[in-house]
């Protein structure tokens, strides 16, 4: 009997750690990948926007040039986050925005972007064998920008990094 419960005590104690051992492989898979990106594109903001369940998620990584561009935790504006939306980054949707007061975008985006203090945004998918896992995101906040070719082909990039890791094609 004591043989069984040990071995089954092994068991769960190395599931436990192997779930730990991923978690913070993610973990410093994406704060790696934010970091870089927003020094790179030097940026204001480069977030992860992960799906917790079916097109509600939020703001779960970031990185920041000043802290007071926080966002963590915040939740996307859900009557603008749609099937529609969600269909489009499924198949695979970059949405480079150079200017948000300018751009033909829903009135309930803007103001939701206006609300993040987001001038410019630049969106690519995270896309995994399981479908639309999260959204990598670039906030340009004190002015319009121009996202340049580089940019756009940077975030997908690594998106597809982060989509082909096995700590994020597992979670």
């Amino acid at each position: 009997m004591t043989e069984d419960y040990n071995a089954s005590f092994d068991r769960g104690l190395r599931i436990v750690l192997n779930r730990l051992t991923t978690t913070i492989e993610r973990d410093n898979l994406i704060v790696e990948t934010t970091s870089r990106l927003r020094d790179t594109m030097r940026v204001d903001r480069v977030v992860l926007y992960y799906f917790y369940s079916q097109w509600n998620g939020q703001v779960t990584f970031e990185s920041l040039s000043s802290d007071k561009w926080s966002i963590l935790g915040s939740t996307g504006p859900e009557e603008c986050f749609n099937n529609e939306y969600a269909a489009l980054y499924l198949n695979g949707r970059v949405r480079a925005i150079p200017d948000i007061e300018s751009e033909s975008i829903a009135d309930c985006h803007r103001d939701f972007l206006r609300n993040l203090e987001v001038r410019a945004n630049l969106v690519v998918p995270i896309l995994t064998e399981k479908g639309l896992w999260g959204l990598l995101v670039a906030h340009h906040c004190q002015a319009p920008r121009l996202w340049t070719p580089s940019d756009i082909k940077i975030m997908q990039v690594e998106a597809e990094n982060l989509s082909q890791a096995d700590s994020i094609r597992n979670s």
